[in-house]
């Protein structure tokens, strides 16, 4: 009778149980890859564009002009607050200044409060309020300009509320939302104040703007 082992012998079957688990790992850390690439693209696909930001020329808390042109080319988030406000204005930037730090070696990404008390806040008064927050003007940017401009950019532009009364700051009503603007130029998030983890939620949505191809070519024009 023969002694030789079958190739099923009890000996080979430990190496080839590691085989197939070596087989099925690959194929699973294959197929959960291709579904975070999938995700990742999904991400900016689930915010459609909400509009266009429309032309503008502001001037910055240094005394800089400032367009639309500009942040071409930028991810950005965008508030509309006053150095008066004794509402919501110190906690929306407070929320800023957290996306700013945060956000440090980030190139591509702009910050860019809009007053719309333009009359009192001039560029001095804004570089002393961005002062306290210790905003860096090269990345956190703050605009005034000519009143009308101004209270069209926000309700026609930008579609935020505003009703201002310049004889008594505590009656102005103004939008309390975070606008997220890609790299084209276009509206494509709105985050409201009192949303739980809204840093966390702004810091995924800037990244996830990133991560969208841009051509330098595109044009900003409505």
């Amino acid at each position: 009778m023969s002694n030789k082992q079958s190739g099923n012998s009890p000996e080979r079957l430990p190496f080839m149980a590691w085989v197939i688990a070596f087989l099925i790992a690959i194929i699973l850390i294959a197929g959960a890859a291709k579904l975070l690439r999938s995700s990742e693209r999904k991400s900016s696909d689930s915010f459609p564009p909400i509009g266009t930001v429309p032309d503008f020329q502001f001037t910055t808390q240094e005394g800089k002009p400032l367009s639309r042109h500009d942040l071409l080319g930028k991810v950005w988030v965008i508030d509309f607050i006053f150095t008066r406000c004794p509402g919501p204005c110190p906690l929306m930037s407070s929320r800023m200044a957290e996306i700013s730090k945060e956000l440090k070696k980030a190139k591509d990404v702009r910050l860019v409060s809009v007053s719309i008390d333009p009359e009192h806040d001039t560029p001095q008064v804004l570089a002393e309020y961005a002062s306290r927050l210790q905003a860096d003007p090269t990345r956190w940017i703050f605009l005034t300009g000519p009143k009308k401009e101004i209270d069209e950019f926000t309700t026609k532009g930008m579609l935020q509320a505003l009703s201002t009364d310049p004889t008594n700051p505590a009656a102005t009503v103004h939008s309390t939302r975070f606008l997220v603007i890609d790299r084209e130029g276009q509206i494509r998030i709105l985050r409201k104040l009192d949303e739980p983890e809204l840093v966390q939620k702004l810091l995924m949505d800037i990244g996830s703007l990133l991560r969208e191809p841009f051509s330098k070519s595109s044009n900003l024009a409505p």
